[in-house]
């Protein structure tokens, strides 16, 4: 009864459910559809054929050291299993192809080339390699690892479904190459791996532990592990090949003082900062760059019962071993002098204070009257002001300004004692101690005198945009280098600077030279503060040969004047005379500064003052007033230079003088950007153009003006054909009698209404170059350079001057190397040089790339200190022989050089007796000192086990020799497994023992046909 009431319930609900409509989606579950785990394995195979690893592979044997002097490259590509992502990655030595003849012959029997690198012996224990190479010496091998740092593989499961995806996606694709994956944490680098060829297959396992186990600290307990593992049924096995190294660390240098002298901070004063000559940047490590030497002691090829080493006794000793390799490690970012002195100072790049705000503002504020005259003192200086200038002398307001820092700063106070200031003031400035001595100005030591040595260190200022190094501003770098690490940082640096803005205005009101500076204008290739001082040393010698010419002029017109200044009063006429005399005795009461900073006053150059005493007679005839008439003006000719060849006026056929003209305005490239900013935003119109031509023509007319003077009765023509040649056209005509003459013209370009030369040419006026408004107005530009260098900030100042200060390491290094000759530092060096020329080319360059070049720098140094910690630890000084010094110099280079160096000889050569010797005096130390502590858990062990007999007998064997820091064996063998039959194939199993770290690596193959 219940059973129909079921089915009918049943057929109720299928009926029901059939009149409804039809609107429920019917689910098929399609099984052929790729799972998860399908898809990754389809990824996989994809990538593998991607890379083209498909196939069998072929390569020539493995040569010796290949691993370390070939080069390795990747390939990377990303993955997923579901949601959790895998990177992958091939990892493979560059090989020339091989011989396709070869490849056909191997195709048949020829084991993957990864089956024949486990039994190849010449690159056993690679210095740097993938652990992996270094592990199975493997050339070529393929990763799968979790893509995130964090993420990894822990349990076993999915360990097992990995290995079975790269199983079958290797047997799909017949991919000879093997296949990882990374299990566990990374940090413990654990892996496993097939690889799979024709009929046979090399499983990769692997074994970490923290802890060693005791029965496997020796060779025995190793072989009998890797025999079991084997598990060959051949009775007798064959011998096992051996390969051990055994590495002893020695990190006891204190019997080896390091030669670095530290740096004497109290030197300066005596001209030496840091034991070195004064103005030069120290250099060297503080503490020993070298921590650690670590000798590795190598059997390559041994055979299973030549040697005994078990738990009782061993025949490994280091100094019978047939090759030695020494590594060092290197400390950890030693402090070097030349490195801090560039981080300290590219530090101060970072500040924001301001000079004032640094020694203190309220120093200038007592007096607000004065502080009034010291703010708007470059304005009264610019500007026409009718009280005599030499009133508001700002020489005047900073020496009070000063005494008033003094008064509320006592001298103890002072970032920079006097006896400091005084030395580096005297470096900078050494013409004023030749004014001490005998009361008069010296001859300024700049580079004019001497012409610069063109070689391509000197040179490097201009790639680098800073200074010439035997410049002002190059010595101005360095000493504000020191100043900021050895005296008071940044208050020690605004304080120099200070002072040093003080003696340029002294310098400039006094017209005294800036040493240190080449004579003309200022050199775009160097560093805007180097070409501001430029600007004022021309400033400076402009207002000076102005001075000079005035009072020779003046001493010319006095009574007492030679015959020819007596030419010069008669040919006055009497009125204008009278006044102009009056004017210019007037002008002679002033001060000189006075005289020229007048808006009436003409420019005389210093070469028109030479011709005025060289030729009195011809400069004389200057008879006539300021605006008499054309005709008399004409017929008297001032400021000519020479005659030009032999060209004539052409109306009145008289030679054609070139004129005495003023010099173009030095620029520094900051004004040259504002000069071309402000006749950009004249536009493109018509009008703004005419503008931009007037504003450009002020050279031209000043030479227009200085040629009509010269050459009275001249027309455009003759100004055109001596300024510009190739606009006046000459051409041979026929004339009214047939003969050939020459007939010239202006050019097109001059024929162009509204011409700018017409209209120059008819404004100006016949005034020699003496005479005339100046093109550079010294006095405002020297004011401005003033003010500039006033503003700056400590923290502007380092960026002007951190190109001068790279320069100046950068010579340094090369200076040091230069002992050492060391290649690596050279191919650093290179590198500083071409990444400074770029960087450093432009203004304003960012922070991480100047921090690259300094790293660079540091990198050079730490190198090169490195050197020179070796050699004196080596003794290579006191070598008397001079091959066997020159064989251990060899040796210490490539220990710079390379990760790992071969010590010829071992142990019984040269630098093998004195490594030993280091161990030697080391073991001595140690055991004097306390020998249980300094046991390893190693030989604690080989103390526990066996008689005292043994244990001195075992002791004695090493006792020049502590303890191996790390023990790492080779296992191989070829045999047929699993079954006797089968195919002998190679077995590998590597082994790693420290102090805290247990790991075996091993490859194990098998015949996968006859099993």
């Amino acid at each position: 009864m219940r059973a129909a009431a079921t089915a009918a319930a049943y057929w109720l609900r299928k009926m029901a459910a059939d009149s409804e409509p039809e609107s429920d989606v019917f689910e098929i579950t399609d099984f052929t559809t790729a799972s998860e785990w399908e898809r990754f394995i389809s990824k996989v195979e994809e990538v593998l054929n991607d890379w083209k690893l498909i196939g069998i592979s072929s390569g020539k044997p493995l040569e010796k050291g290949i691993f370390t002097t070939g080069t390795w490259e990747e390939k990377s590509d990303k993955i997923s299993f579901a949601d959790f992502r895998f990177s992958i990655t091939h990892h493979y030595l560059v090989q020339e192809a091989s011989d396709k003849d070869g490849k056909e012959e191997l195709v048949e029997d020829a084991l993957p080339l990864s089956m024949q690198d486990l039994l190849c012996m010449n690159n056993d224990f690679p210095p740097r390699a993938h652990c992996l190479v270094r592990w199975y010496g493997l050339r070529e091998f393929v990763i799968i690892a979790p893509a995130a740092n964090h993420d990894a593989v822990l349990s076993e499961s999915k360990c097992n479904l990995l290995l079975s995806s790269i199983s079958i996606a290797l047997g799909n694709t017949g991919c000879q190459v093997p296949l990882f994956v990374q299990i566990h944490h990374k940090w413990r680098r654990m892996y496993v791996g097939e690889c799979q060829g024709p009929g046979v297959r090399t499983d990769f396992e692997m074994v970490h532990l923290r802890k060693v186990p005791n029965q496997y600290t020796h060779l025995s307990g190793l072989l009998d592990i890797f025999k079991s593992k084997i598990g060959c049924p051949l009775t007798p096995l064959p011998p096992v090949s051996i390969a051990i190294r055994l590495t002893y660390v020695l990190q006891d240098w204190q019997q080896y003082f390091w030669p670095q002298q530290p740096p004497d901070i109290d030197a300066l004063v005596g001209g030496e900062v840091g034991g070195l000559e004064f103005g030069k940047l120290p250099f060297g490590a503080c503490e020993d760059p070298i921590s650690e030497l670590h000798l590795a002691t190598t059997w390559p090829h041994l055979t299973e019962g030549i040697l005994v080493d078990n738990d009782v006794y061993s025949d490994l000793d280091p100094i019978q071993a047939p090759q030695w390799s020494v590594r060092v490690r290197k400390a950890d970012n030693p402090q070097c002098l030349l490195g801090d002195f560039l981080t300290e100072f590219f530090k101060l790049c970072r500040r924001k204070e301001s000079t004032d705000e640094i020694l203190g503002r309220s120093t200038f504020e007592e007096d607000g009257k004065e502080a009034a005259d010291i703010t708007h003192a470059l304005s009264k200086l610019t500007e026409p002001a009718p009280v005599p200038i030499h009133k508001l002398s700002v020489t005047n307001m900073v020496h009070s300004a000063k005494k008033k820092i003094r008064k509320h700063r006592g001298v103890e106070e002072s970032p920079l004692n006097n006896e400091v200031l005084s030395t580096i003031l005297l470096f900078l400035f050494p013409d004023a101690a030749d004014k001490l001595t005998d009361g008069s100005e010296a001859r300024p030591t700049t580079s004019r005198n001497n012409p610069p040595p063109e070689n391509e260190e000197y040179n490097l200022y201009s790639q680098f945009k800073s200074a010439p190094s035997d410049s002002l501003t190059y010595k101005l770098a360095l000493c504000l280098c020191m100043i900021n690490f050895y005296h008071g940082g940044v208050k020690g640096v605004a304080h120099l600077w200070q002072e040093f803005v003080v003696e340029m205005r002294c310098r400039w009101e006094k017209n005294h030279l800036i040493p240190g500076l080449a004579s003309g204008s200022p050199d775009l290739r160097c560093c805007l503060l180097h070409q501001k001082l430029q600007m004022l040393n021309c400033c400076i010698e402009r207002k000076k040969a102005r001075d000079e010419g005035k009072k020779a002029y003046t001493s010319d017109r006095s009574p007492s004047g030679s015959s020819g200044d007596t030419g010069k009063a008669v040919d006055r006429s009497g009125g204008n005379y009278l006044k102009e005399t009056e004017k210019e005795r007037g002008e002679v009461g002033k001060s000189w500064e006075s005289w020229s900073d007048s808006e009436e006053e003409f420019f005389e150059c210093l070469s028109d003052t030479e011709e005025l005493k060289g030729n009195g007679q011809e400069n004389g005839k200057k008879g006539g007033t300021k605006e008499g008439s054309k005709e008399s003006a004409n017929l008297k000719p001032e400021g000519r230079l020479h005659p030009h060849g032999k060209l004539t006026l052409l109306h009145p056929g008289e030679p054609l003088y070139i004129p005495i003209t003023q010099e173009p305005a030095p620029m520094t490239e900051d004004l040259l950007e504002e000069q071309s900013e402000v006749l950009a935003k004249l536009g493109t119109s018509a009008e703004g153009a005419h503008l931009r031509a007037r504003m450009q023509s002020a050279c031209l007319l000043s030479d227009m003006e200085s040629f009509k003077a010269a050459n009275p009765g001249c027309c455009l023509e003759d100004f055109v054909r001596w300024y510009s040649p190739r606009d006046y056209i000459e051409e041979e005509v026929l004339d009214e009698k047939g003969n050939r003459v020459l007939k010239g013209e202006l050019s097109a370009r001059m024929k162009i209404p509204s011409n700018m030369w017409v209209e120059a040419w008819e404004t100006a006026k016949p005034v020699p170059a003496r005479r005339q408004r100046r093109l550079f107005d010294d006095t405002r530009e020297a004011e401005k350079v003033l003010h500039y260098l006033a503003v700056q900030k400590p923290a502007d100042l380092a960026r002007h001057l951190l190109p001068c200060v790279i320069h100046a390491a950068v010579l340094k290094v090369k200076e040091e190397e230069s002992l050492e000759d060391i290649p690596s530092v050279k191919k650093i060096i290179k590198q500083i040089i071409s990444h400074s020329s770029k960087v450093l080319r432009f203004p304003n360059p960012e922070d991480k790339k100047l921090e690259e070049i300094i790293a660079h720098v540091m990198s050079a140094e730490a190198t090169i200190a490195r050197a020179r910690s070796l050699k004196a630890k080596f003794g290579i000084e006191k070598c008397d022989q001079e091959e066997e010094k020159e064989d251990l110099e060899r040796f210490v280079n490539c220990l710079v050089e390379q990760p790992e160096v071969s010590v010829i000889g071992a142990g019984r050569g040269p630098a093998g007796s004195i490594i030993h010797k280091l161990f030697v005096n080391a073991q001595m130390m140690t055991e004097s000192s306390d020998e249980v502590a300094a046991m390893t858990p190693l030989d604690e062990e080989l103390k526990r086990s066996g008689s005292s007999d043994e244990r001195r007998l075992n002791l004695g064997a090493v006792a020049d020799f502590p303890a191996p820091a790390g023990r790492e064996l080779i296992l191989r063998i070829s045999v047929p497994r699993p079954a006797p039959y089968s195919k002998p194939l190679p077995q590998r199993m590597y082994s790693v023992i420290t102090k805290e770290d247990f790991r075996l690596a091993g490859a194990f193959s098998a015949d996968t046909t006859f099993f």
